[in-house]
């Protein structure tokens, strides 16, 4: 589950850079209304899905429970060299 949710933000996280920059270059660069545009229930849906998929991911980290990652706000000590 963590797997699918993290695809769907990175995908998520993507269409809104492509589209930011083709507000920019006065450009259409939203990949899923460019894909799903025919369908604009299923376009919907993914959206809806990439926005919940956001939600778990940032409950899991400040949980503290990401599967992903270890989620650890202690710095790990640098490993010790040895003395000459």
């Amino acid at each position: 589950m963590a797997m699918i949710v993290m695809i769907l933000v990175i995908i998520g996280g993507l269409n809104l850079g492509l589209t930011g920059l083709g507000i920019l270059l006065d450009m259409e660069l939203n990949i899923l209304n460019m894909l799903l545009g025919a369908w604009p229930v299923v376009e919907a849906i993914v959206y809806l899905l990439i926005g919940i998929a956001a939600v778990m991911m940032l409950i899991t980290h400040l949980q503290k429970k990401c599967p992903m990652c270890t989620c650890d706000t202690k710095a790990t000590p640098p490993p010790e060299v040895p003395q000459m």
